[in-house]
């Protein structure tokens, strides 16, 4: 964006003293600042339940379950299932934004059934967004089923030139013919992408490299718990150290969930170790977030409270967010708290008071 031209009057003709001129000017450009540098306004603390369905800023229920979050120009965008209210089938992949990640604005439908033929009857799950610097798109990876069973276990690819944009379907295949289900994607500090995905009827869980364009499977480069039978994967690092957040693979019904740690995704990883409570506080996990401000960077645990697990259907699923904690370089702790206190700008997450 480039501000109009403007040439300066003389004093005392219309706009008052140069000074006066000069401090409108300088009111004006700090205005404008967040839109010409592409980020929106600092966003104020927000207070958010906990175990709860959310509602978007029209009113309507928010269905983003099994999603992920990506942070583009000043703004979270929160992409996830968005299921039939009658047979819990594949209808959208939707996408959300927020400055709070409290008041969400519904913004698109990226991935619909007419986006391709092979999305009319299907089942998509645990779609992750992740942004490719050098190509300039953005890469949906998801778990796609054919809508009847759990049989075909393939990972799927769609992409788009913006990042609410309608993504274009790229198809679905196993990678390198191994078995994938739940899933998510990770871009490291290199810029090389990864996506991880539960493999062997969910009994291993694969770390693959992904192509330069982020589109496909490279090379599977670890599969550190073999036999572990562990899905619902969320990847995260923190000061140089790798977190793998999972599930146990129990259908709907909530477990412990477990974390193992490395200093390279490819090197030696850690055992799992448990955290929370036995139920995962009646939740299993789908992303962890990084809130990074001006004062911390804190992160955000997200997961879902299915509501098949208590009868009901995938859109009648409420959402569990609580902070990490790290008692040291190399553990994580989660506890329970009825509503949390967001702070964006600052970059702070905590029970609220």
């Amino acid at each position: 964006m480039h501000l109009p031209h403007t040439r300066r009057r003389p004093a005392g003709r219309g706009t008052g003293s140069p000074r006066r001129w000069r401090l409108a000017t300088l009111l004006g450009l700090a205005l404008l600042l967040p839109f010409l540098t592409g980020h929106s306004a600092q966003a104020e603390p927000v207070t958010v339940p906990n175990g709860t369905q959310f509602t978007d800023t029209a009113g309507n229920p928010l269905h983003a379950h099994g999603g992920g979050i990506l942070e583009v120009d000043g703004y979270y965008y929160w992409f996830g299932e968005n299921r039939h209210d009658d047979n819990n089938g594949f209808r959208y992949v939707s996408a959300y934004r927020s400055t709070d990640l409290k008041n969400w604005e519904f913004r698109n439908h990226v991935l619909t059934q007419q986006s391709d033929p092979e999305l009319a009857r299907a089942n998509i799950e645990r779609p992750k967004v992740i942004y490719n610097e050098s190509t300039g798109q953005f890469v949906m990876w998801m778990h796609k089923e054919n809508g009847q069973d759990y049989s075909e276990a393939r990972a799927a690819v769609a992409v788009s030139d913006t990042v609410d944009g309608d993504y274009s379907w790229q198809g679905s295949f196993r990678p390198l013919d191994h078995m994938s289900r739940d899933i998510t994607a990770f871009v490291d500090t290199d810029g090389t992408g990864y996506m991880v995905s539960a493999a062997r009827e969910n009994y291993d869980l694969h770390i693959y490299r992904l192509t330069d364009d982020y589109t496909d499977v490279a090379e599977l480069v670890a599969n550190p718990w073999p036999g572990g039978h562990r899905e619902a994967p969320a990847l995260f690092q923190r000061d140089g150290v790798y977190f793998m957040l999972t599930s146990g693979a129990t259908g709907w019904d909530p477990n412990q969930q477990r974390y193992a740690t490395a200093t390279s995704l490819d090197g030696e990883w850690s055992e799992m170790r448990d955290v929370g409570d036995a139920t995962g506080f009646d939740s299993q996990t789908t992303f962890v977030l990084p809130i990074q401000g001006t004062e911390a960077t804190s992160y955000l645990y997200m997961g879902d409270r299915w509501g098949n697990a208590s009868g009901g259907l995938v859109n009648d699923s409420e959402y569990v967010w609580l902070p990490v904690e790290f008692p040291d370089s190399r553990t994580m702790a989660l506890s329970w708290t009825p509503h949390l206190t967001i702070d964006t700008t600052a970059g702070t997450v905590a029970p609220a008071p």
